[in-house]
């Protein structure tokens, strides 16, 4: 049962009644065991944040971005916060002389940069909900979010423009103003005065509202500053509300927690801002480091010059996907195969003499200080050589990369687990707890939580391995989703916000996200196939880049559809004397026979139930992307659209099994 080491019981459980399933006990984060902590007074909304930070901090480094000469980039060249606050006010007073008044609705759309983030602190300002249009989710859903949440200006990156002119004339109906970030050609601005709109260059648009003065309304913590369109894995996107109250209450959970584990913030911190702005994720971080007057500087805009950004900004915390952080991985292992005998053992060497000490309890600091000077500083340089903690968020981080980059990065990684609708970070995991890897830690010290079970799958939150639905309930949760009450009552039980994610409390406070609850189908034989839970045993096989899991209740037995890794199909098909490129060797039967071979290994190994294992292949030499809608932004599975587009080859999986 759960022990008390990181969490606290603060209701106990339910038994089930009238229907509804039983609960697990409430808990909250020991770090908050006398209560949670208290916004800062005078800090009521996402604007005093900026402003607090402007008057505590003005000469502080605030936004950074590389200067590039003859088309090379050099240095980060840096606005200050007050040079940045003078620039928001202009940004605030030109949006409200084109008649926009508070609760107005402000789109922003493009990759992060310094205006991304000025535009935002307009709308915090001036009471307007900020809407981010997905860069990653194409023409059709850009222009949805603009005509559900009624968008009457759009601020947009220089090249993006042309893909904000597909959304017309439908997008018209609601949008009357269009910012770039830099320049507008004249063609593009002939296009758009045809439908009656206006275009202005950032800085055509900073002198609009010269001379003119808006006063700032005064803003409350409920209201809405911002409303984030998830992409759904199905239908259309929504649109969370977030208010005020959730963005500082977070701010306040984070402060405390990091204060509890001796890692504070301080205006000495330096972030590299490449995940979205349009996520939560990356927002409230931006959030954090405004509040502390910390540094943030942008990435140019290409996953392939990432660590070169990295190298020159030197961040101090580094927040990753794990799709990131995999790259990252896999970039290390070359490097070490790579690197000849002597070099090869000495690297295993270091790594098992530091992780035994780790495991032992020793802080990753002290496990293994020479191996660290020696061996693992090389890691440490690549990250820019200052990073003290990498986070990860917005999917799963496999274990086996989790703990190589907990022993060789030195510094701390952890695992972080929270959706839009909860404002981000709703757990993480504890720094130096080796025993965490896998989980996501226990609860931030600003939130309920609790388990519901789930019998059709088998999850009671009750018995001595406590397992169920996650549920949240505190000031960070949403305020709804926008025009959709209907949906938000499916969720928001009881101030209880439903998460769909399955959970498994550890013997110390930590959770492991274990399922997920809408993704269980039945197979012809009447069994339950939990398909998340499969993905990530089979997912473990290396050759395997990312893997699909398909059945439904009109077949038997399970097939999948595999994008293996390119090396190691090319490494095998040597080895065994067959030859083809690789989208051939994708087709060969060999090959798709070697995989079965060890998708069958491993699940045997983890004892997996005779209708659990695959019986038939389908190798994708073309990874599943965005461009084909087989993705969401943050790289989860979308199953309806997966379907539909291997529907044939699954047909044909399925015959030649038989």
């Amino acid at each position: 049962m759960v022990k008390d080491r990181f969490i606290v019981e603060v209701e106990p459980g339910k038994p089930a009644k009238d229907g509804k399933p039983s609960i697990g006990p409430v808990y909250r984060s020991i770090f908050a065991k006398d209560g949670f902590p208290e916004p800062t007074s005078g800090l009521d909304s996402c604007w005093d944040i900026f402003r607090l930070a402007v008057e505590k901090y003005p000469n502080n480094q605030m936004l950074g971005r590389r200067e590039i000469v003859n088309g090379k980039p050099g240095k980060y060249l840096w606005m200050t916060y007050r040079e940045a606050y003078n620039i928001v006010l202009k940004v605030g007073n030109s949006i409200r002389s084109c008649g926009i008044e508070e609760g107005g609705r402000c789109g922003i759309y493009g990759a992060n940069s310094p205006e991304w983030i000025m535009s935002m602190e307009a709308c915090n300002a001036h009471g307007l909900y900020c809407v981010p249009l997905y860069d990653t989710l194409g023409a059709g859903a850009v222009e949805f979010i603009i005509c559900h949440a009624e968008v009457e200006i759009a601020f947009v990156e220089e090249k993006k423009i042309s893909e904000l002119l597909k959304t017309f004339p439908g997008a018209t109906k609601y949008l009357r103003t269009i910012v770039s970030f830099g320049k507008v050609t004249s063609q593009q601005k002939e296009e758009v005065e045809k439908f009656g709109v206006a275009i202005y260059s950032w800085d055509e648009f900073l002198s609009l509202g010269e001379g003119k003065h808006f006063d700032l309304p005064v803003k409350k913590k409920s209201d809405i500053c911002t409303i984030m369109y998830t992409s759904g894995t199905t239908g259309d996107p929504k649109g969370v509300m977030i208010s005020n109250n959730s963005i500082v209450t977070l701010i306040a959970g984070v402060k405390r927690l990091l204060e509890s584990v001796n890692e504070s913030l301080t205006e000495k911190d330096v972030y590299l801002s490449y995940l979205p702005l349009a996520h939560i994720f990356d927002r409230v971080i931006e959030e954090c480091f405004i509040n502390h007057g910390a540094s943030i500087g942008f990435w140019r805009g290409d996953v392939k010059l990432l660590v070169e950004d990295i190298g020159e900004l030197k961040p101090t915390i580094f927040c990753a996907v794990p799709r990131v952080l995999d790259r990252i991985y896999s970039g290390l292992q070359q490097k070490i195969s790579s690197g000849g005998f002597i070099k090869h053992t000495m690297f295993n060497l270091a790594y098992s003499f530091k992780l035994r000490n780790m495991r032992k309890g020793r802080k990753h600091s002290e496990a293994a200080p020479l191996c660290d000077k020696i061996v693992f500083n090389k890691v440490k340089e690549g990250l820019g050589g200052n990073v003290r903690l990498i986070l990860s968020g917005a999917a799963p981080l496999a274990s086996h990369v989790e703990e190589f980059l907990r022993v060789v990065s030195c510094s701390y990684v952890l695992q972080g687990y929270g959706l839009t609708e909860t404002c981000a970070g709703t757990f993480v995991s504890i720094p130096d707890e080796l025993n965490m890897l896998g989980t996501v830690g226990p609860p931030v010290p600003n939130v309920y939580v609790c388990l519901e079970s789930v019998p059709e799958m088998g999850y009671d939150a009750l018995s001595t391995m406590p397992r169920g639905e996650v549920c949240v309930r505190g000031d960070t949760l949403f305020s709804g989703y926008y025009k959709r009450e209907d949906l938000t009552k499916e969720v928001l039980i009881d101030g209880w916000f439903h998460t769909g994610d399955i959970g498994e409390w550890q013997a110390d406070g930590s959770l492991k996200i274990i399922d997920r609850k809408k993704n269980i189908f039945k197979l012809s034989q009447g069994e339950y196939v939990a398909v998340e839970n499969l993905e990530n045993i089979y997912g473990q096989v290396p050759d395997i880049d990312s893997i699909w899991v398909y059945g439904n209740s009109f077949e038997s037995f399970l097939v999948a559809v595999i994008n293996p890794s390119k090396q190691a199909v090319e490494k095998w098909a040597e080895q065994a004397g067959i030859s083809g490129d690789f989208n051939a060797l994708c087709e060969n039967p060999k090959v798709k026979e070697y995989f079965l071979g060890e998708l069958a290994k491993i699940a045997k190994e983890k004892k997996l139930k005779g209708f659990e294992f695959i019986k038939a292949v389908h190798l994708d030499p073309l990874p599943f992307d965005m461009e084909r809608d087989l993705i969401t932004p943050t790289f989860k599975k979308k199953r309806p659209q997966l379907l539909k587009y291997y529907q044939s080859a699954i047909d044909n999986m399925y015959k030649s099994a038989k």
